[in-house]
């Protein structure tokens, strides 16, 4: 054999291997970003008996008052528990107070539980004093036909002119 004699070796063809599948990733867990709801609250906000207020409460929806509130408090429905304190004004559609209240309810529907102690008037279309509540002040109903009549008479024009007698009544004489 010739060393320098040049021999064409065949090399085998080159298969390259199958691909191999693509990893298997789990899939990521979405990024729970925060959502805006739309529909209203369905649980009440809360204050609760270790919570000190100075200063007005308002909500859309129910409030729970268990600690003191020394402002005004305006919620759809509020109850007041046996162990808060107010002082101030409380306006809701429903309002049950079971706690002291120093100041005044205006309520479509008001109650007053047993262990209710309030000082201060009410205003209501429905009023409910449970046996052994302490009230002190003043209630008056209020309904949807007295508020109609206030707002008629603020809007009713102011006349200058002193009204002249009506001619629809007789005059009575004082001749026997």
């Amino acid at each position: 054999m010739n060393i320098l004699a040049r021999q064409t070796r065949i090399d085998p063809p080159l298969i390259a291997p199958p691909p191999s599948p693509p990893p298997v990733v789990a899939p990521r867990p979405r990024e729970q970003q925060p959502t805006i709801s739309t529909r209203p609250q369905v649980g009440p906000s809360i204050i609760s008996a270790a919570l000190t207020v100075i200063g007005s409460l308002e909500s859309n929806g129910d409030i729970q008052i268990d600690g003191k509130v020394e402002g005004d408090i305006r919620g759809k429905g509020v109850r007041i528990g046996s162990a808060a304190v107010i002082k101030g004004t409380i306006v809701g559609e429903v309002v049950e107070l079971a706690g002291k209240l120093d100041g005044k309810i205006e309520a479509g529907s008001a109650g007053l539980a047993s262990t209710a102690n309030m000082s201060g008037d009410i205003i209501h279309r429905s009023l409910r004093i449970d046996q052994g509540a302490y009230f002190n002040g003043n209630i008056r109903p209020h309904s949807k036909a007295e508020k109609t009549e206030r707002t008629m008479e603020v809007a009713r024009p102011v006349t200058t002119q002193h009204p002249t007698r009506s001619h629809h009544y007789p005059e009575v004489s004082a001749e026997t």
